[in-house]
């Protein structure tokens, strides 16, 4: 990791950049796919998942035999850990949900607003070398709860053509029962699309590489909603001299094992402790199965050395961090001038693992900076909201004057003459 001491404010945006790859070649090759998969359907996608994942696909859709086996191949210690964060964070999410909102404005107007589910989502669950059964909790439960009507799930399978058990054993577990052995681009193109075996759906969720990503955020343009630009995964650990090196260098670690393209940031006021850290991280690595991608994600991070805690929190809003960790004895405090943030964790005993599996929050966060604008997924994820009003004969009496006046003055008396004819 690079080491950085008081920076000039103007240097910031610079360093808090994001590694990525070229725009207009991402955009020209993953529109290319996107296109083939609209004309040609299941033709293309198998033709793409031969290409990028080397599986022939006959039957994309997993079979119910075998999503009902893949219990019997799962320890029981890992059922139960899914089972406790499933509970965790269906209670978390429940409360999320609003009652209907019913005001009268004035005497006899009622206006409504009620949350109804979107009727259909597309759930995509990364896999390869690291299928994240934990995302199906994080997607299919608020979508359940939402009362989403249905609810289809696609994955990279592995090189034997086939879906991690813990996937198909998590999804059956929250009801979801169609499930695609297709991953990347293509999978985006078959729900938004809609191909001979994959529905098209209204809206696609779920964490990617930047070619998922960008996938998602072309097919925008014709129509298909998304939940937000989720990209490589990141951290930011902002943190005093109160920290535990070991503790901090264990949630860098966490983050920076995800991918080659993983990010992760280390701003603290103590240029001592950042030196600690950084032995850490030396000493944790060679432990890590995965630490030559920890590694190539590293030469990709920075520890910035701020002058103050005012000083490094401006820094953090300005990385608008996926995830956030303060570590520090006053790290509740601190937390009320978080601005910009998909999730924040909050103390010395509050590592980003808990998050991402079983706290009960939810782990689809915005990457990229996006958390300047966008919240993580949540049950308004999967509904929209509808308003109704519905007017008495002496409610529009009372809010003629204003309705007419205002139509005229914009030239629309059509509109006037709406509520005009209802009293001649």
């Amino acid at each position: 990791m690079e080491i950085i001491i008081n920076p000039a404010e103007n240097d910031w945006s610079e360093l808090l950049k994001r590694p990525e790859a070229d725009a207009f070649l991402l955009e020209k090759s993953v529109r290319k796919i996107l296109q083939q998969v609209k004309l040609k359907g299941d033709t293309a996608v198998r033709k793409y998942s031969f290409q990028f994942d080397g599986v022939r696909l006959k039957n994309m859709e997993v079979g119910k035999k075998e999503i009902e086996a893949s219990a019997t191949l799962l320890p029981d210690e890992l059922k139960e850990a899914i089972s406790v964060a499933a509970k965790n964070i269906r209670m978390f999410h429940e409360k999320q949900v609003s009652e209907e909102l019913v005001v009268e404005t004035m005497p006899g107007i009622i206006c409504r607003r009620k949350s109804v589910g979107i009727d259909k989502v597309g759930l995509y669950i990364p896999g390869g070398t690291a299928p994240l059964f934990s995302t199906i909790l994080m997607l299919g439960i608020p979508a359940s709860i939402a009362g989403c009507k249905e609810i289809i799930l696609c994955s990279p399978p592995g090189k034997d053509g086939q879906l991690d058990p813990a996937i198909l054993y998590t999804a059956s577990l929250v009801g979801i029962n169609r499930i695609f052995k297709v991953g990347g681009v293509q999978a985006i193109g078959a729900m938004a699309f809609g191909t001979s075996s994959i529905p098209k759906v209204y809206k696609i969720f779920g964490p990617g590489n930047q070619y998922v990503t960008a996938a998602k955020q072309l097919v925008q343009q014709d129509g298909v909603a998304i939940d937000m630009p989720a990209g490589p995964s990141e951290v930011c650990v902002l943190c005093d001299h109160t920290a535990n090196p070991s503790f901090v260098a264990a949630d860098l670690l966490s983050q920076a094992e995800h991918g080659i393209d993983s990010q992760v940031l280390l701003v603290s006021t103590s240029a001592e402790l950042v030196k600690n850290v950084l032995d850490q991280i030396a000493l944790q690595l060679e432990t890590l199965p995965r630490k030559e991608t920890a590694r190539k994600a590293l030469d990709n991070s920075r520890a910035i050395i701020a002058e103050s805690m005012e000083t490094a929190m401006q820094i953090v809003n300005a990385y608008a961090a996926e995830h956030l960790i303060i570590a520090s004895d006053e790290a509740n405090q601190w937390s009320e001038k978080v601005c910009n943030a998909g999730s924040v964790f909050l103390g010395h005993y509050t590592p980003e693992s808990v998050g991402d599996y079983a706290s009960g929050t939810n782990h689809t966060l915005p990457t990229n900076g996006y958390a300047r604008a966008y919240s993580g997924v949540s049950v308004d994820s999967f509904v929209k909201k509808i308003t109704f009003q519905q007017l008495t004969e002496v409610g529009l009496k009372s809010i003629m004057p204003a309705v007419t006046t205002m139509a005229e003055h914009e030239g629309l008396k059509a509109h006037a003459e709406a509520v005009r004819i209802r009293f001649s």
